[in-house]
């Protein structure tokens, strides 16, 4: 799967005012971007929909859209560019599939180990046992 799998297009952002330390600037300006992506109408797979949807993450809504919020920097454009890479990397995220497990034997050596060291249990449990006197 590609990194930048979603572009602007396909996401909605909304300027809003930031929160924290920043002076005049942070009172003023709507530099803060706040990203939707509505998961059922958008242009992914459907497996990869379903994916994502199934993902515990408190920025899935119950309507099933992504909200992200991004305030790291001072201007729009790079917060834009943020909430994309981090929405990308949640997408990339749910996209990933383990590989497939291949069963291996166990090589002889270490069965006849493993067996040894069962027998070797069962007689010191044998031991343990009451003591019977003639």
């Amino acid at each position: 799967m590609s990194k930048n799998f979603l572009s602007y297009k396909h996401v909605e952002f909304t300027a809003i005012r930031a929160a924290g330390p920043g002076g005049q600037n942070v009172n003023k300006v709507s530099t803060a971007v706040q990203l939707r992506f509505p998961i059922r109408t958008s242009p992914l797979p459907s497996k990869l929909k379903e994916k994502l949807l199934m993902v515990r993450d408190t920025r899935i809504s119950n309507e099933g859209v992504i909200v992200i919020k991004a305030q790291r920097f001072r201007s729009q454009e790079k917060n834009k560019e943020d909430a994309l890479k981090r929405l990308n990397k949640l997408v990339e995220i749910a996209s990933y599939q383990a590989p497939p497990r291949i069963a291996t034997k166990p090589r002889k050596g270490v069965q006849e180990k493993r067996l040894r060291g069962k027998k070797q249990n069962g007689v010191r449990k044998l031991l343990r046992g009451s003591v019977k006197h003639d």
